[in-house]
């Protein structure tokens, strides 16, 4: 008999979205599947950790499904998975997927992202690791073609691996399955946010703010993420948690230090 692979599924945008529902039923197909997911939403979290507070992770049942174990955890993205390799799993899991997330986390979007966050956290425990994202708000987003392309690169990270110090960051478009050209590797654009913050005040007299802003892309490259899912295609774009700049070691050690 084969062994199936330990697949653990977490995301951000909480263990009831939309998007972690069909990424569950997705990566059941594949491997035994255990979920730790936030019990409410974690947008934006980036790579917070839970350090002043208590962490509570609580077994749930969902309906009459016997499929797969799933915990519920009070902390950010990035603790699910501390929690899942740490105390829940018996084992280290064999593939981490996070996601699948409603709304792009593509370019600059990445180093804000609880969905990749939880990846990278995965990554640096030297589990494989793949953070879904479709480019769909919605909590009534059609998940049918993100499913298809889940089970592809999932399929294929279990297959081949991935290069050490490296996880994937995938985004989806908004669009039918037969409306997708296909699957590309790219590289993250170089765009960012131009952000300003709605001043408001509230019946106390006090002065609060949303922040809100425009997504610039100065990045006109072809082999960028924002080019390839403008184009309707895929984007694929290793990352790496290797923060150093390498190519700057060079100039700074010419600094007198």
């Amino acid at each position: 008999m084969i062994k199936r692979p330990l697949i653990l599924v977490t995301n951000d945008d909480g263990i009831n979205a939309p998007g972690i529902r069909a990424l569950i039923e997705v990566m059941n197909e594949i491997g035994d599947v255990c979920v730790v997911a936030p019990d409410s939403p974690q947008s934006g979290m980036g790579h917070a950790i839970t350090i002043n507070d208590a962490v509570y992770c609580n077994h749930i049942k969902v309906g009459s499904d016997k499929l797969h174990q799933e915990y519920s955890c009070s902390g950010t993205p990035v603790d699910c998975v501390k929690l899942a390799v740490n105390e829940v799993l018996k084992r280290k899991p064999d593939l981490c997927v996070s996601g699948i997330n409603h709304g792009s986390n593509s370019s600059i979007n990445v180093i804000y992202s609880g969905t990749m966050s939880a990846a990278v956290e995965a990554g640096t425990l030297g589990i494989p690791a793949i953070g879904f994202s479709l480019l769909d708000f919605s909590l009534e987003a059609d998940f049918n073609a993100s499913k298809k392309i889940a089970k592809i690169i999932a399929l294929e990270t279990l297959k081949n691996g991935l290069p050490k110090g490296v996880v994937l960051n995938v985004n989806i478009p908004k669009l039918k399955s037969s409306e997708i050209r296909g699957i590309k590797v790219c590289r993250q654009a170089n765009a960012h946010w131009q952000e300003k913050f709605d001043k408001r005040t509230n019946p106390l007299g006090r002065d609060y703010y949303w922040l809100t802003g425009t997504f610039v892309n100065e990045d006109k490259g072809k082999d960028t993420d924002e080019w390839a899912l403008e184009q309707g295609y895929v984007s694929v774009v290793p990352v790496q948690f290797d923060l150093t700049a390498h190519h700057a070691i060079n100039e700074l050690n010419t600094w007198d230090l």
